[in-house]
């Protein structure tokens, strides 16, 4: 799945948010808390600049497939350009911001962290402050492979990239079923609904705020306010107060018929799907549905998992790779991000044995060689990316997510402790 901006999100954030919105504040009242613009200049003399930097990447930990890639894949290649990639995996995303926000704070210019994997309301935390570089991903060359008018690339839960970070992967919020458990599937949110209250036991999902929980409940908020049309992608009070209730209603009524009756709940995406891959539920959900096809490949899942297409459309959004203004290595950090566009890199990571992450390229934009490879990746269990983000949901501006996992815990989590 794709897991910035959680992306890691695990318990103990609020902590953390109160935390950086304290710095957040502090840093908007500075005077320099305008975001820096990179200087325009060639790839070339990027690239001289960077040879010999070192280029500490901040990312989340516990995506094993994830490290490995970086590790195994994109490291290596980027000591062929002169650029020495460390990894430096964090439990919380937030943990990364709060550092860049510290030392931003503080005057440093040679920060510890020099690439972030990002994106939703870690992002927007950190634009809020200046604390990205912006302005540097038209220097890349790679950007021309992707559509520079497609909104996934554009905003970011809302809020807009302008330059301040390159594209990554994509990605698209799925339900994955057992067809032999549920021969007759539900198309429609609704329907996963009653299916759920109509097999109690067999359905869950991880609690906020997990990344995968958050992103259900924003689902269950389109499914039950009528649309995206109907809800406000920017948040307000007043649109937090008229829509929620039924959200927060519907899933406590739903909670007896969860696993264990709605008692507990899995505490990460990663629990929920080793239930699934057990037989204690029938249903997962992801946002990273292009791993499915390795995980029934090596047995993790059983051979009839199913992606579970929704008639209304399902979340979509994109991750980022963010260049912190506190960074001394930016140059070794631009070619990272630029390599990570190729399309050797991009291909490397969608393979679902390698990593299994939509790319961000506009297939059309590249040579029949490299589309065709693209174009070869097993579609079995998941559909093409095209079939799968039809209709595909806008994500809500990054405001909405704490609000909504907080209203879940005060309400759906309390009603039923």
């Amino acid at each position: 799945m794709t897991r910035p901006s959680s992306r890691p999100r695990r318990a103990g954030r609020t902590a953390v948010g109160l935390a950086i919105l304290a710095l957040v504040t502090a840093a908007c009242a500075a005077p320099d808390s305008a975001a820096p613009q990179a200087e325009g200049r060639s790839f070339a003399d990027i690239r001289a600049a960077a040879d010999g930097q070192t280029v500490s990447l901040w990312m989340y930990g516990g995506d094993e497939q994830g490290n490995a890639y970086v590790d195994d894949i994109l490291a290596p290649a980027a000591a062929e350009q002169g650029v020495t990639l460390r990894r430096v995996p964090v439990a919380d995303t937030a943990d990364a911001v709060n550092r860049i926000l510290s030392e931003r704070q503080a005057g440093v210019t040679d920060g510890d962290v020099d690439l972030v994997w990002i994106n939703g309301e870690n992002f927007a935390t950190g634009r809020q402050a200046g604390a990205w570089l912006c302005g540097w991903t038209g220097m890349l060359p790679n950007m021309a492979g992707t559509d520079p008018d497609d909104p996934l690339l554009t905003t970011d839960f809302g809020t807009p990239v302008d330059g301040c970070e390159a594209p990554w992967h994509k990605a698209q919020f799925t339900l994955v079923y057992d067809s032999a458990a549920v021969p007759d599937p539900p198309t429609t949110l609704q329907g996963v609904l009653d299916w759920a209250r109509a097999n109690p036991g067999r359905f869950t999902y991880p609690a906020p705020p997990d990344f995968t929980g958050s992103a259900f409940l924003r689902q269950v908020l389109y499914g039950v306010s009528g649309g995206p049309e109907d809800v406000p992608l920017t948040y307000s009070q007043d649109a937090y107060d008229e829509l929620t209730p039924r959200l927060f209603d519907t899933l406590a009524d739903l909670a007896p018929f969860l696993w264990r009756g709605g008692d507990t709940y899995p505490q990460t995406g990663e629990q929920l799907n080793q239930l699934f891959a057990d037989g204690e539920v029938d249903m997962t959900m992801t946002y990273g549905p292009a791993t499915l096809p390795d995980l029934v490949a090596d047995g993790t899942y059983p051979p009839t998992t199913r992606v579970l297409t929704l008639d209304e459309g399902t979340l979509g959004n994109a991750s980022f790779l963010a260049i912190p203004s506190t960074s001394g290595d930016q140059e070794g950090a631009m070619v990272v991000a630029d390599l990570a566009l190729s399309a050797d890199q991009q291909l490397a990571k969608a393979r679902p044995e390698v990593w299994g992450q939509f790319t961000v390229l506009d297939l059309s934009r590249l040579d029949a060689g490299d589309r065709a490879a693209f174009e070869q990746l097993p579609a079995a269990v998941v559909p093409p990316y095209e079939e799968l983000s039809r209709g595909a949901d806008p994500e809500l501006s990054a405001e909405w997510v704490p609000r909504l996992e907080e209203g879940w815990r005060q309400t759906v989590l309390a009603a039923n402790p």
